[in-house]
């Protein structure tokens, strides 16, 4: 009786959270606009070692945006071009506890 009652009050606690945020980006994921919490994914790109905006995991598989490296025009979902100065967005390359989860590919960047 006890369990139940607490299983409850835990229901309760957690499904108001859903209404307030119901950005994916706030469950680990891109949203369907290419962004992740705000940010384009698609552009120039720096990567760093301290205050990134995006920390980043490469899998092999169930990647949340697959990515593509270009040297020129990043300018659709998924196209980055690395760059040392005047970034759009910063990210560190991280092995835990990653805001997304990439995958690098030759063809058809973008939400898999």
């Amino acid at each position: 009786m006890r369990f139940q009652s607490m299983a409850g009050a835990v229901v309760l606690g957690v499904l108001p959270l859903l209404f307030i945020f119901p950005d994916p980006a706030w469950a680990g994921g891109v949203s369907g606009d290419c962004s992740w919490n705000g940010i384009p994914l698609y552009g120039n790109v720096k990567v760093v070692n301290s205050f990134p905006d995006i920390k980043v995991r490469i899998v092999s598989s169930f990647p949340d945006l697959k990515v593509k490296e270009v040297d020129s025009f990043p300018d659709s979902c998924g196209k980055w071009r690395f760059v040392d100065s005047f970034p759009d967005f910063k990210v560190k390359f991280v092995d835990s506890f990653p805001d997304i989860e990439i995958k690098y590919v030759d063809s058809f960047p973008g939400l898999p």
